[in-house]
Protein backbone atom coordinates (compact mmCIF):
# COMPACT_ATOMS: atom_id res chain seq x y z
CA UNK A 1 0.00 0.00 0.00
CA UNK A 2 1.47 3.48 -1.08
CA UNK A 3 1.69 6.01 1.75
CA UNK A 4 -0.13 9.11 1.37
CA UNK A 5 2.18 11.29 3.72
CA UNK A 6 5.04 13.08 3.12
CA UNK A 7 8.50 11.59 3.97
CA UNK A 8 9.97 13.39 6.75
CA UNK A 9 13.26 14.83 6.04
CA UNK A 10 16.90 13.34 6.87
CA UNK A 11 18.64 16.01 9.14
CA UNK A 12 22.53 15.19 8.60
CA UNK A 13 25.15 16.61 10.57
CA UNK A 14 28.70 17.00 8.76
CA UNK A 15 30.49 14.06 9.63
CA UNK A 16 27.10 11.92 8.40
CA UNK A 17 27.50 14.12 5.06
CA UNK A 18 30.72 13.37 4.57
CA UNK A 19 30.52 9.42 5.00
CA UNK A 20 28.07 9.23 1.72
CA UNK A 21 30.67 10.51 -1.25
CA UNK A 22 27.19 10.75 -3.36
CA UNK A 23 26.14 13.37 -1.34
CA UNK A 24 29.17 15.23 -0.22
CA UNK A 25 29.77 15.53 -3.71
CA UNK A 26 26.78 17.68 -5.16
CA UNK A 27 26.73 19.27 -1.54
CA UNK A 28 28.55 22.60 -2.40
CA UNK A 29 26.50 22.54 -6.01
CA UNK A 30 23.35 21.65 -4.39
CA UNK A 31 24.02 24.32 -1.79
CA UNK A 32 24.56 27.13 -4.46
CA UNK A 33 21.64 26.34 -6.30
CA UNK A 34 19.56 26.83 -2.87
CA UNK A 35 21.05 30.06 -1.42
CA UNK A 36 20.99 31.47 -5.41
CA UNK A 37 17.37 30.90 -6.08
CA UNK A 38 16.56 32.01 -2.36
CA UNK A 39 18.75 35.39 -2.80
CA UNK A 40 17.00 35.94 -6.20
CA UNK A 41 13.57 35.43 -4.76
CA UNK A 42 14.86 38.49 -2.71
CA UNK A 43 15.80 36.50 0.46
CA UNK A 44 18.20 38.04 3.30
CA UNK A 45 20.98 35.46 3.40
CA UNK A 46 23.91 37.80 3.10
CA UNK A 47 24.00 38.37 -0.21
CA UNK A 48 22.15 41.19 -2.94
CA UNK A 49 23.62 39.33 -5.67
CA UNK A 50 22.72 35.61 -5.80
CA UNK A 51 26.74 34.09 -4.69
CA UNK A 52 28.81 31.95 -7.26
CA UNK A 53 29.83 28.60 -7.04
CA UNK A 54 33.24 29.93 -5.50
CA UNK A 55 32.14 31.71 -2.74
CA UNK A 56 29.63 29.20 -1.85
CA UNK A 57 32.52 26.52 -2.07
CA UNK A 58 34.58 28.86 -0.26
CA UNK A 59 32.12 29.45 2.36
CA UNK A 60 31.24 25.62 2.74
CA UNK A 61 35.16 24.59 3.21
CA UNK A 62 36.07 27.60 5.98
CA UNK A 63 32.46 25.99 8.00
CA UNK A 64 33.54 22.43 7.09
CA UNK A 65 37.10 23.51 8.73
CA UNK A 66 35.62 25.11 11.77
CA UNK A 67 33.30 22.04 12.06
CA UNK A 68 36.25 19.39 12.39
CA UNK A 69 38.31 22.05 14.70
CA UNK A 70 35.24 21.95 17.17
CA UNK A 71 34.06 25.34 16.60
CA UNK A 72 30.88 25.24 14.20
CA UNK A 73 28.18 23.05 13.19
CA UNK A 74 27.08 22.21 10.22
CA UNK A 75 23.36 20.81 9.37
CA UNK A 76 22.00 19.67 6.37
CA UNK A 77 18.23 18.13 5.36
CA UNK A 78 17.33 15.92 2.57
CA UNK A 79 14.07 14.78 1.35
CA UNK A 80 14.58 11.37 -0.95
CA UNK A 81 18.20 12.02 -1.46
CA UNK A 82 17.77 15.92 -2.36
CA UNK A 83 19.39 18.71 -0.68
CA UNK A 84 16.51 20.84 0.83
CA UNK A 85 18.13 22.57 3.31
CA UNK A 86 20.89 23.70 5.22
CA UNK A 87 22.34 25.48 8.42
CA UNK A 88 25.48 26.43 10.70
CA UNK A 89 26.53 27.69 13.43
CA UNK A 90 30.30 29.33 14.05
CA UNK A 91 31.94 29.84 17.09
CA UNK A 92 33.30 34.00 17.89
CA UNK A 93 36.80 33.36 17.27
CA UNK A 94 37.79 36.08 20.16
CA UNK A 95 38.80 34.00 23.33
CA UNK A 96 36.92 36.36 25.63
CA UNK A 97 33.51 35.42 23.44
CA UNK A 98 34.61 31.59 22.66
CA UNK A 99 31.58 29.92 24.86
CA UNK A 100 29.56 31.84 22.37
CA UNK A 101 28.18 30.65 18.92
CA UNK A 102 26.52 32.66 16.13
CA UNK A 103 23.34 31.05 14.35
CA UNK A 104 24.71 32.25 11.03
CA UNK A 105 22.48 30.75 7.95
CA UNK A 106 19.54 28.62 7.86
CA UNK A 107 18.35 28.59 4.34
CA UNK A 108 15.51 25.73 3.27
CA UNK A 109 14.38 25.22 -0.33
CA UNK A 110 11.25 27.13 -2.22
CA UNK A 111 10.11 24.41 -3.08
CA UNK A 112 10.04 22.85 0.82
CA UNK A 113 8.96 25.50 2.75
CA UNK A 114 6.27 24.99 5.15
CA UNK A 115 7.36 21.33 5.65
CA UNK A 116 9.04 22.07 9.19
CA UNK A 117 12.59 22.11 7.62
CA UNK A 118 13.74 25.61 8.80
CA UNK A 119 12.41 23.69 12.34
CA UNK A 120 14.63 20.71 12.05
CA UNK A 121 17.37 22.13 11.38
CA UNK A 122 17.47 24.90 13.76
CA UNK A 123 16.19 22.45 16.67
CA UNK A 124 19.81 20.51 15.80
CA UNK A 125 21.82 22.89 15.72
CA UNK A 126 20.54 24.48 18.85
CA UNK A 127 21.63 20.53 20.37
CA UNK A 128 24.86 20.50 18.61
CA UNK A 129 25.63 23.84 20.36
CA UNK A 130 24.16 22.92 23.70
CA UNK A 131 26.23 19.49 23.36
CA UNK A 132 29.65 21.50 22.86
CA UNK A 133 29.30 23.93 25.59
CA UNK A 134 28.07 26.72 23.88
CA UNK A 135 26.04 28.97 26.37
CA UNK A 136 24.92 31.84 24.55
CA UNK A 137 23.58 31.15 20.40
CA UNK A 138 23.12 34.56 18.70
CA UNK A 139 22.01 35.71 15.14
CA UNK A 140 20.83 38.13 13.37
CA UNK A 141 18.09 38.72 10.74
CA UNK A 142 16.16 41.35 8.33
CA UNK A 143 13.55 42.84 10.39
CA UNK A 144 11.07 42.00 7.40
CA UNK A 145 11.90 38.14 7.79
CA UNK A 146 8.51 37.51 9.46
CA UNK A 147 8.69 33.77 9.06
CA UNK A 148 12.04 33.47 10.65
CA UNK A 149 11.29 35.87 13.03
CA UNK A 150 8.49 33.79 14.18
CA UNK A 151 10.61 30.43 14.16
CA UNK A 152 13.71 31.80 16.35
CA UNK A 153 10.94 33.44 18.70
CA UNK A 154 9.21 30.09 18.97
CA UNK A 155 12.39 28.48 19.65
CA UNK A 156 13.13 30.83 22.64
CA UNK A 157 15.39 32.94 20.97
CA UNK A 158 14.91 37.42 22.46
CA UNK A 159 15.57 39.88 20.66
CA UNK A 160 18.31 41.71 22.20
CA UNK A 161 19.00 44.53 19.62
CA UNK A 162 18.05 46.40 16.83
CA UNK A 163 19.79 48.98 14.17
CA UNK A 164 16.81 50.77 12.50
CA UNK A 165 17.14 50.82 8.48
CA UNK A 166 20.40 49.46 8.59
CA UNK A 167 20.32 47.12 5.87
CA UNK A 168 20.23 49.08 2.52
CA UNK A 169 19.14 46.82 -0.66
CA UNK A 170 18.76 48.96 -3.51
CA UNK A 171 16.76 52.03 -2.38
CA UNK A 172 15.10 49.87 0.37
CA UNK A 173 16.09 49.74 3.87
CA UNK A 174 15.25 47.80 6.68
CA UNK A 175 15.70 46.64 10.33
CA UNK A 176 18.86 44.50 11.23
CA UNK A 177 17.39 42.64 14.65
CA UNK A 178 19.72 40.81 17.21
CA UNK A 179 18.80 37.66 18.63
CA UNK A 180 19.83 35.29 21.31
CA UNK A 181 19.40 31.95 22.99
CA UNK A 182 20.69 31.44 26.39
CA UNK A 183 21.71 27.62 26.86
CA UNK A 184 22.83 28.06 30.47
CA UNK A 185 19.07 28.29 31.36
CA UNK A 186 17.48 24.86 32.11
CA UNK A 187 14.09 24.33 31.33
Amino acid sequence: MISSMTPEPAILDAAELASDSELETHFAESARRILADLVSAGAALGWVEPPSQSEVALLLRDVVSAVRAGDASLRVAYLDRRLVGLGYWVRYTRPTHRPHADLEKIAVDGTAHGRGIGRALAGALITDARRTGVEVLTLDARGDNAPALHLYRSLGFTEYGRLPDFVAVGEHRYDKVFYMLDLRRRG
